[in-house]
């Protein structure tokens, strides 16, 4: 069932958004807006109110008694009624031949009448009501068998003025036709629709069947008032009115937020399209000449399951060690090589295998040509196997099964090719199109077929990149160096990028001063798809901004600065501010909880990917809050933030001085070291579950029944002996008679031969008091309980 909007729905009524809104609360739809959806069946329903609506404005019409002229048509009709039954029906025949012999006979009626001056008024009316019966093509009996003689009475005067001739000519047919269908009731009802705004009314389900797309305009997700005039090519003046209708005071310099250029814009009958602040202040390059394009390398992504062996069997492509300097056996960062092979070049970008990485390895997927999917033969698919395939497929990108350990006794290619055939990777030899190719990274077999495999699938691809003009490409990676200063890996994806181009690359910018490969060879330019060091930014990009070389280092400092006010007031707009009532609300329905953290990293890409794998571990009791985070060393600012803001401090991979240790130890500052992900994972867990409120179980540890009843000055004692385990001073009781509940309380008084004694155990006897129960009888039973305290786990 198709929806519409309630502001769309308001245009095709005729009315406006906030008409339209209070006529809903009036019908009982609670809760909509402009930009609400109301259903086919809603808007029948709200037609229909509408219709009656304006039927009920209009009843006055047939037997009305106002002075307005349009229901003074009305009164003449009864005077006319006793009189049509004879002159209609051959009026009706001879209207079209002879004009002039109808005209007299009305004229001689109503002459005598006092109210002549009332013809001229009479004569307009029955005009417009033979206009509503040419195009309902009907009329009420009464109405239209009064309405004909007048179309004839109107002939004479009507002649003088040639416009007004055509019009009697027109409704002659539709009157014929009145007389050949009796049934006038049917046509009443038509009648009664077209009248109150029939077109404003039958046009709400119009919409099912848009008549075309609509234009659409590209904006961010910060626009002022006069930028997005100019986008719908509109006078700011007439956009602001139009906006204050919709209820929004704004200025010609305010800020829109996305919900309000959303709808603004369809009010013009326009699409919105909301591109990213760092697409928008540098111009789209003109269309290159496909004479340009020349065949370039592909660039390919190794993903799979952790310790199914990526880095290895990169590594042995490389025919490199970078294996033993990851911390357990887990790359920690992205990185970018380019491997020379007898028929070309291939780039290999190795993501992370550890699934705290999902979003570096979606990052990943997003530059690359080709993904090896990493499998050991004999482990078969994993959860992070899954992932990937999802992954490449999301990016729409071939992938290329590496088997690999085929060296082992216990691998089983045919029970993997199975496992995968059902994530649609069907191989070759099965009858699909996926590539399988067998290898083992630790004797390095099969590595040649892998890398000629990888060459076919990218003479496929036609993979082709234009060398010339100014370069443009994907920041893989970025982190702060003591010696260099911030380093940014990038990976060109067209254009040539030479030393001293000045640079943009996400809310940073700056110069080429040096650009290094990924053996740490010094190079002066380099063409797509190369993947190189460079320095020179003012600043730590994230990886996946796009990196764009400009005209000069002014115009990339000024797009730097846009980025930065642009992304400065989307957070602006972002930011939740609680109110009284808000807190009163967390406070009572969960006890929110919240866990700040302040995160340092080696390089932006895992302090990205562990903001995301933290943040994923909160639920509706607690959540986990970064309140800041960085890249590079933990420093004394990072200290007295987490003092002031009582959060802990999380460095990965990094180290702290001495003088920041001390300060974190005097300000009480938790500061934790890891160099393995999942131990920060681990670690932030166990501390969240501290944060939860303590599971409260109930156990009953023994029951008594009450033998005798001793008298005593304060009231009672009761003479119990103990039929099960054990009563203790500190415990609970409840008190039940005939299995049901009548008391409960906690112990006050537990002896034993007029001795207080700190428990008694089953077969012996006792005598027990309960505070604020008086009411025990011999027979009834103690069930004594403790309240055990377990930690809530997430």
């Amino acid at each position: 069932m198709s929806k519409f909007r309630v502001h769309e729905i308001a245009k095709k009524l005729g009315m406006t958004s906030a008409e339209l809104v209070i006529k809903l609360e009036e019908l009982g739809f609670e809760d909509k807006k402009a930009v609400s959806m109301l259903d086919e069946s809603e808007i029948k329903v709200v037609a229909a109110a509408i219709r009656e609506e304006a039927a009920k404005k209009d009843a006055p019409v047939p037997g009305g008694k106002a002075a307005l002229p349009k229901p003074a048509a009305p009164t003449p009709a009864p005077a006319a009624k006793p009189v049509m039954p004879k002159a209609a029906p051959k009026a009706a025949v001879k209207a079209v031949p002879v004009a002039a012999k109808p005209v007299a006979v009305p004229v001689v009626k109503t002459v005598p009448v006092k109210p002549a001056v009332v013809e001229p008024k009479y004569v307009k009316v029955s005009e417009i009501k033979a206009k509503a019966a040419a195009k309902a093509a009907a009329a009420i009996k009464a109405k239209a068998e009064a309405v004909k003689p007048e179309k004839k009475a109107v002939v004479k005067p009507v002649v003088k003025k040639p416009v007004k001739v055509k019009e009697p000519i027109k409704i002659k047919e539709p009157v014929v036709v009145v007389e050949e269908i009796p049934e006038v009731e049917e046509v009443e009802k038509e009648v009664v629709i077209e009248v109150p705004k029939i077109e404003t009314e039958v046009k709400p389900p119009a919409p099912v069947i848009p008549e075309g797309p609509k234009p659409v305009f590209k904006v961010t997700e910060v626009t002022t008032v006069a930028e997005l005039a100019n986008k719908l090519k509109i006078p700011v003046s007439e956009l602001i009115k139009k906006i204050m209708s919709m209820g929004m005071m704004v200025t010609i310099n305010q800020k829109l937020d996305k919900d309000s250029i959303t709808l603004v814009a369809a009010e013009f009958n326009y699409d919105v399209e909301f591109v990213s602040i760092f697409n928008e202040e540098v111009k789209e390059e003109e269309v290159v000449d496909v004479s340009k394009l020349e065949w370039r390398p592909p660039v390919v992504t190794v993903m799979g399951h952790v310790d199914h062996g990526k880095t290895s069997l990169l590594d042995a492509i490389r025919e490199t060690n970078v294996t033993a300097g990851e911390a357990g056996g887990i790359t920690q960062h992205i990185g970018a090589y380019k491997v020379k092979t007898p028929k070309g070049e291939i780039v290999f970008l190795d993501t992370p295998g550890h699934e705290a990485f999902t979003a570096m390895r979606a990052r990943g997927a997003s530059v690359t040509d080709i993904v090896i999917l990493v499998v050991a033969a004999d482990d078969g698919v994993m959860p992070q196997t899954i992932e990937a395939i999802d992954h490449a497929k999301a990016a729409k990108v071939p992938i290329i099964v590496a088997m690999n350990k085929m060296d082992k006794p216990t691998a089983n290619p045919e029970r993997l090719k199975q496992e995968l055939s059902k994530y649609d990777l069907v191989p070759e030899d099965w009858g699909g199109k996926t590539i399988f190719a067998p290898v083992s990274a630790k004797k390095k077999e099969g590595i040649e077929n892998l890398l000629a495999m990888i060459l076919l699938e990218s003479e496929m691809l036609e993979l082709k990149a234009v060398k010339e003009g100014m370069a443009k490409g994907v920041v893989l990676e970025a982190k702060l160096d003591k010696g260099k200063g911030s380093v940014t890996t990038v990976l060109i994806e067209k254009g040539t990028l030479k030393v001293g181009d000045a640079f943009v690359a996400g809310f940073f910018y700056g110069k080429v001063k040096a650009m290094m490969d990924d053996k740490g060879t010094k190079l002066t330019e380099v063409i797509p798809p190369t993947p190189v060091e460079l320095l020179g930014s003012n600043g730590v990009p994230n990886a996946g901004d796009t990196f764009q070389v400009m005209v000069n280092e002014k115009e990339a400092r000024a797009v730097s600065v846009r980025r930065n006010e642009l992304q400065r007031e989307i957070n602006i707009q972002k930011q939740k501010h609680i109110s009284l009532e808000g807190l009163y609300t967390e406070i009572q329905d969960g006890k929110l909880k919240d866990l700040k953290i302040i995160l340092k990293g080696d390089v932006q890409g895992s302090v990205d990917a562990l903001t995301d794998a933290l943040e994923k571990l909160g639920n509706e009791k607690v959540k986990v809050s970064i309140i800041h985070r960085g890249v590079g060393n933990i420093n004394e600012s990072d200290v007295m933030l987490a003092s002031a803001s009582n959060a802990i401090v999380i460095g990965f991979s990094v180290s702290v001085s001495q003088a920041v240790t001390d300060l974190a130890r005097k300000e009480s500052v938790d500061l934790k070291l890891f160099k393995i992900i999942y131990e920060i994972t681990d670690s932030v867990k166990a501390a969240m579950e501290g944060l939860l409120e303590p599971i409260l179980k109930e156990v009953v540890i023994g029951k008594a029944e009450i033998k005798q009843l001793i008298k005593i000055p304060d009231g009672f004692i009761a003479g119990s002996h103990v039929s099960e385990g054990k009563i203790t001073r500190q415990s609970l009781v409840r008190i039940k008679r005939a299995g049901e509940v009548v008391g409960q309380g906690k112990i006050t008084s537990l002896r034993r031969f007029k001795d207080d004694v700190k428990e008694v155990l089953a077969g012996f006897e006792c005598g027990i008091s309960v505070e604020n129960f008086k009411d025990m009888q011999v027979g009834d039973i103690f069930e004594a309980y403790i309240i055990e305290k377990t930690f809530a786990k997430l």
